[in-house]
């Protein structure tokens, strides 16, 4: 099972768990969908530059107190820069969660007219669990589906299912991520899989944020059931910081932090959400976000929030348009 994350000092001195975690995406490979992120990384994006600006992170990250690194098989060499990091640093007091379904075909292009591919098979699981396995070793705590949909073989595969259920009996948590305007559905689906009477996942990793919140009922529901939600994409992959709505404004002049926080502060004040994953680009923008951490937002400013929300037909359709840079 997943470890605990460590218990750092929150910025009012007071021992409390950081929920907070660190996702890679936009570190492990030089082109991704994130608006503000060309800014804060290096002209140059060879892989010894990438390196190093995820490493800087990294230990930024860990100085802050963070204990949750979240990566992928199709974020470039995130695991691979990430098993380096933890080599050099000797750090044994971090929960490390991975995905597989993607496989990374970007072939370390700014320009290339493909950047990862999809497949959930049996096969895929069984290539990308060893790749994931032979670079992390006994790190991984939770091994996830990638961006799972209503349409996904899986549902119907029970040879992967069960692939997926032994992982359990290696102590490593089984859990799954979803994309798309649909999921709650999939959220609800997905726990009802069982093998030999045992339930398949226990764990998950949605999408919610300000404009994108209709998993929110799920999510509560899976917590409730005593299984671990984690929340990304907390930002709107940018969106609610390079161009926030003036109700963020407002409350980021208020509590004097940058738009990112509130978004970030919206997403803690949520009581089902165990794990906040942020991806910042540099230190600068870690510090950024982790100013959520001062910022409780009363129920009164959460609910002059809400109205950002979007519907989610509009919202995933906004995505899929933001462009790889």
């Amino acid at each position: 099972m997943a470890r605990s994350p460590g218990t750092p000092q929150n910025p009012h001195g007071k021992d409390t768990p950081l929920r907070i975690g660190l996702g890679l995406a936009a570190l492990g490979r030089p082109a991704y969908i994130n608006l503000g992120r060309s800014s804060e990384l290096p002209v140059r994006r060879d892989v010894r530059t990438m390196r190093e600006a995820t490493f800087a992170v990294l230990d930024a990250a860990y100085a802050a107190g963070v204990r949750w690194i979240d990566v992928a098989r199709s974020y470039g060499r995130a695991e691979e820069f990430l098993a380096g990091w933890l080599a050099e640093r000797g750090h044994a007091d971090l929960t490390v969660s991975s995905k597989w379904g993607y496989t990374y075909v970007g072939g370390w292009r700014m320009d290339a007219t493909m950047h990862e591919v999809k497949e959930h098979s049996a096969g895929v699981f069984s290539r990308q669990w060893t790749e994931s396995r032979s670079l992390l070793g006994n790190a991984i705590n939770l091994y996830q589906v990638h961006s799972l949909t209503v349409d996904s073989p899986l549902f119907t595969d029970e040879a992967l299912q069960r692939a997926l259920a032994a992982l359990s009996d290696d102590g490593v948590r089984v859990g799954f991520s979803t994309s798309g305007p649909r999921q709650s559905e999939v959220i609800r689906r997905a726990f009802e899989l069982e093998v030999a009477g045992r339930p398949v996942f226990s764990a998950v990793q949605s999408t919610w944020n300000l404009l994108e919140p209709s998993a929110g009922p799920a999510l509560a529901e899976a917590h409730a059931a005593g299984n671990l939600v984690l929340v990304k994409e907390t930002l709107a992959n940018g969106r609610l910081v390079v161009n926030p709505p003036p109700a963020i404004t407002r409350l980021a002049r208020r509590y004097g932090v940058g738009a990112d926080a509130v978004a970030i502060a919206a997403v803690l004040a949520q009581p089902w959400a165990d794990t906040v994953l942020i991806g910042p680009s540099s230190p600068q923008q870690l510090a950024a976000n982790l100013a959520a951490n001062g910022v409780d937002l009363p129920r009164g400013e959460l609910a002059a929030l809400r109205p950002l929300a979007e519907p989610p037909e509009r919202y995933w359709d906004r995505r899929s348009s933001l462009q790889w840079q």
